[in-house]
């Protein structure tokens, strides 16, 4: 089954599916909270463009899908007024103009929409667990390749790891995982050796090689062979309530690297080149799909259960990274209009019209300097217009 789909029809459903669900999760968060607080919502659309379909609720509400399926979003009456538009709201739907429902309520419905990613992913991280459990296995050293990270830092062959920064490692996914988004990094390093604990400091070095689904990026690598010691495998299962904790835990995790990866990139430590943007999300999956359906070893179901778990896990970590971008303090974003609630709350005012216009224009110009940036440099990583396959 070599080559089953290439660019075309999956890329675009991975990416309409991926991106459609987060965004449309995002928005009914801010639906939502602004219902709570009893604005008025003018419409709420599911993709854009003219309308496949529509009809109002008994709110006034306008309910919409639109013919381009990419993600959505909310309207709230009066939501675009500057401060001094106020009043300027014609007749609609039921409730509060958006501007009217004080400074607080606004600033929880703006903050409202990443909530809702968050939750959304520590769901599907949930759910995971629950169905899954997780696997545990200690993991050793059998070679330690000469002029490596490793070598450097005093590792050999027969350590086992204990824990990297504080975190145990359970598996050899663990351990990849930090190492590969720790490239220039002093990491502080816990092997057992000899019956004894000794730490290390390991910096991993950047290297230009394949990532899990074949995409050849600039990742941290250590420089050892490593194996899991399959007499201490042992998968744990968990209940309802210990699935979702875990879930809220790997999103906390997911959060914590993101944040991480963004002060490696203003401290130089990772390029801008890092950051990643829906051409390179589609690829992703396009070709987690690729690598997943076209092992003719393993039986259908069991390939389809495993593309299943793989694009919900891509999901979970689209919806953690749309909601950790949007809390961002530029103005367009959710960020943006947080930080201006609060410099209401304090200055007892709104911000003066001629200030939010400014600062609306130019995080609009930055954003799309960024997004044309990361666009760009996503179609060169992917090869997506010359015919390169994954």
């Amino acid at each position: 089954m070599s080559g089953i789909v290439t660019q075309g029809p999956i890329f675009i459903v991975c990416l309409v599916f991926l991106l459609g669900v987060v965004v449309v999760i995002h928005e009914l968060g801010h639906y939502a909270a602004g219902r709570a607080f009893g604005a008025a919502v003018e419409s709420f659309s599911v993709g854009f463009g003219k309308p496949i379909m529509e009809f109002m609720d008994k709110r006034g509400t306008r309910w919409r899908v639109n013919w381009i399926p990419l993600g959505g979003f909310v309207k709230f009456v009066g939501e675009g007024q500057l401060p001094g538009d106020v009043g300027k709201v014609e007749e609609g739907p039921s409730g509060k103009p958006f501007h009217e429902i004080g400074v607080w309520p606004r600033t929880v419905v703006a903050a409202a929409g990443p909530a809702a990613n968050f939750v959304l992913a520590a769901l599907i991280f949930g759910l995971f667990f629950y169905f899954n459990g997780s696997y545990q296995a200690r993991v050793g050293v059998v070679e330690v390749l000469e002029n490596s990270a490793a070598a450097e830092a005093g590792i050999e062959e027969g350590d086992v790891f204990v824990s990297i920064d504080g975190d145990m490692i359970e598996n050899a996914g663990d351990l990849q995982t930090i190492v590969t988004m720790s490239s220039n990094t002093p990491l502080r390093t816990v092997v057992e050796r000899g019956g004894e604990t000794v730490e290390l400091i390991v910096t991993p070095k950047r290297q230009m090689r394949e990532n899990a689904v074949g995409q050849v990026q600039p990742l941290g690598t250590m420089g050892v062979m490593l194996q899991e010691m399959r007499d201490t495998a042992t998968r744990v299962d968990y209940n309802p309530v210990e699935a979702l904790a875990m879930g809220g835990v790997q999103t906390w995790d997911t959060v914590a690297k993101t944040t991480d990866l963004i002060g490696h990139m203003i401290t130089g430590k990772e390029a801008l080149s890092t950051l990643s943007g829906p051409v390179a999300i589609g690829d992703v999956s396009r070709r987690v799909v690729n690598r997943t359906m076209e092992n003719d070893s393993v039986p259908l179901a069991d390939r389809l259960t495993a593309l299943f778990w793989s694009m919900m896990s891509i999901c979970a970590a689209v919806s953690v990274g749309i909601g950790f971008f949007n809390l961002l303090p530029f103005p367009v974003l959710d960020g943006g209009h947080i930080v201006f609630n609060c410099y209401e709350a304090i200055a007892g005012k709104p911000m003066p019209a001629r200030v939010q216009e400014g600062a609306l224009m130019a995080g609009m110009a930055l954003l799309l300097g960024m997004f044309v940036f990361i666009t760009w440099g996503d179609v060169l990583e992917t090869g997506l217009f010359n015919g390169t396959r994954g």
